[in-house]
């Protein structure tokens, strides 16, 4: 964002992790456009098919007639593939004989523009998946920023790498922002973190300057660590979150990086991968290491504090915010899907 906002605005939403009725089918792994090695791991599970109860599961790769089934409702397990680019198209069955499909593009034996951040999360690592589907989303106008936002969420198809993506609605006045934020786990032990989320801007950014992805945790000394990171337009660079006080007495704000970022270069109507890797010890010294964008890598290896002594219960939440960028009154309209934050 262009202002700095208020430690009570920014932290003001938490809420209890649910998955909705509405969320269908879920492909934790492999994204869109990753490159994988043979064989690799499909981690799918499925809520629902056309809104009916799932019968089985399964997939199948580019033209092939033969598909691997099972009377289940996910998927964790290998799958071998020849070396180059393939489609993977993951199935769902309901109880009506009706299927859904999802396809992703995978490059099986190479690298891509999509799995680039992939390469620092170890095999031990737990991964959060379908964030984007979970229903405790809330949304706030950011008070840390001048004028007034409002904003609204719904489930698409389409748009959609997976079926279930969730679009931002906004309007902004006068600089506003607009903050959504949901609760994804109470896990206090954790210290290291990838971001991995695919962003659509429909039709086009004029509306809004800022996006930004956030992740805070509760710490087991009781002080939360925030881990603010944003797409800063107004600069042109990635911006990270710093408490310039102490825990009891914070004073937050933004610090511009060297890796350059720009809304207004992103291509819209198109999907764009970002991914941030960051980590924090145990009395809430972050480091920023590095971000991938549609798999470019930008190294940061800044080392700030950010902790913050808020009165959380154990609690990592996710917050994603829209700056609107003119005097006046504009709209923007983003998509997030394959929303998934890996913790170790």
């Amino acid at each position: 964002m262009k202002f700095v906002r208020t430690l009570t605005q920014i932290f003001a939403m938490l809420a209890v992790l649910t998955v909705p009725a509405l969320a269908q089918t879920t492909i934790v792994s492999p994204t869109n456009g990753q490159g994988v090695s043979s064989p690799f791991t499909l981690n799918m599970w499925a809520d629902s098919c056309s809104s009916l109860p799932v019968t089985g599961v399964g997939y199948s790769l580019d033209d092939s007639t033969q598909t691997s089934a099972w009377n289940d409702w996910y998927i964790n397990g290998p799958v071998t593939a020849p070396s180059g680019w393939h489609t993977l198209h993951v199935k769902v069955w309901n109880n009506q004989g009706g299927i859904c499909v999802t396809d992703v593009s995978i490059n099986v034996g190479g690298s891509s523009g999509g799995g680039g951040g992939m390469a620092v999360v170890p095999s031990n690592a737990a991964a959060i998946g379908g964030i984007q589907t979970m229903g405790d989303w809330e949304a706030i106008h950011d008070e840390g920023t001048p004028g007034s936002s409002s904003g609204s969420m719904s489930m698409t198809g389409s748009p959609s790498l997976t079926g279930s993506a969730r679009l931002f609605a906004n309007q902004f006045n006068y600089y506003g922002g607009e903050r959504y934020a949901a609760q994804i786990s109470n896990d206090v032990w954790a210290q290291n973190f990838l971001y991995d989320t695919w962003v659509y801007i429909a039709s086009d950014s004029n509306g809004f300057s800022n996006l930004e992805f956030d992740l805070n945790q509760t710490m087991p000394n009781g002080e939360t660590v925030i881990m603010g990171f944003q797409c800063d337009t107004w600069n042109n660079t990635w911006d990270y979150t710093v408490n310039g006080g102490s825990p009891d007495q914070p004073w937050d704000t933004w610090l511009h990086s060297y890796a350059s970022c720009n809304v207004h270069n992103w291509a819209p109507n198109q999907w764009h991968h970002v991914q941030i890797y960051f980590s924090h010890d145990q009395n809430g010294w972050v480091t920023y290491h590095s971000v991938w964008l549609d798999g470019a890598e930008q190294d940061l290896n800044v080392n700030v504090f950010s902790g913050f002594s808020l009165g959380w219960g154990p609690a990592i939440t996710t917050q994603f915010q829209i700056d609107g960028n003119s005097s006046g009154t504009t709209w923007g309209n983003v998509y997030l899907d394959q929303m998934t934050v890996y913790r170790w």
